[in-house]
């Protein structure tokens, strides 16, 4: 198990299934982030930092599950689909790991939303992909910090998840791996913008050839629908 980000962890979690050559793209950034920075947000926390923000998560009216690796997270959260959901993802590592998205998206289980849309023509389909990736039945996903105080936080470049997350799905599942709880909403925006940024800017770079940008970030402070947010706390090192 991971209990703190590193070259090696990162290559597992991220690029096992690619090339070498987009593999020492991470490993060349890494050095950038500070041993310090990287000690405090890519290292587990205590039991009693999780519990502490597990029970405000609850008491905002998010729910809480805990898993102790990413198989048994890929395992809670398939448990809570039923077969036949349509389902819609972002991209996330953290699902990635887990095999989550793989099962999602190949196994035909699932009515998955993300390889329908990615056969669609972008120029003269645009506004079909833009209502099917709006309100599915579940929305799949991850964040970047969450706060003791109970808030959920999420970068993005573009923002498609975001929508989802606030109200479009019916329901949203966010598996995050424990080294993302924060003290607070200032503290959850500096493992952003000074360690996950860096991070998903290599990650961009090696899938894609471009780089990534914090252009739009998403407080979840409450929900206000019984039951519809769940996250999935994993003890362990997942994602960024």
């Amino acid at each position: 198990m991971c209990n703190q980000i590193g070259v090696g962890c990162l290559r597992t979690q991220t690029y096992h299934h690619r090339c070498w050559k987009e593999r020492t793209v991470i490993a060349e950034l890494l050095p950038t982030i500070d041993p310090e920075t990287a000690a405090r947000f890519g290292t587990t926390p205590d039991e009693s930092r999780v519990n502490r923000a597990a029970t405000a998560l609850e008491g905002n009216g998010i729910s809480v599950l805990r898993a102790a690796n990413a198989a048994e997270a890929k395992r809670v959260v398939l448990g809570l689909i039923a077969e036949g959901s349509e389902v819609n993802h972002g991209a996330s590592t953290s699902l990635d790991v887990a095999g989550i998205t793989e099962e999602i998206d190949h196994s035909g289980r699932y009515e998955a939303i993300r390889p329908r849309t990615w056969s669609m023509d972008r120029q003269t389909q645009a506004d079909e992909i833009r209502r099917l990736n709006s309100g599915p039945d579940v929305m799949l996903g991850s964040v970047h910090a969450v706060t003791e105080t109970g808030s959920l936080m999420a970068a993005s470049m573009g923002g498609s998840q975001l929508g989802p997350y606030v109200s479009g799905a019916g329901r949203v599942i966010l598996v995050a791996g424990t080294q993302k709880i924060v003290s607070d909403l200032e503290e959850g925006l500096r493992r952003i913008n000074d360690y996950a940024f860096p991070l998903e800017d290599a990650r961009a770079q090696a899938a894609y050839g471009i780089h990534s940008a914090v252009n739009k970030i998403l407080i979840i402070n409450r929900e206000i629908t019984p039951g519809r947010i769940t996250v999935v706390f994993v003890d362990e090192v997942l994602g960024f």
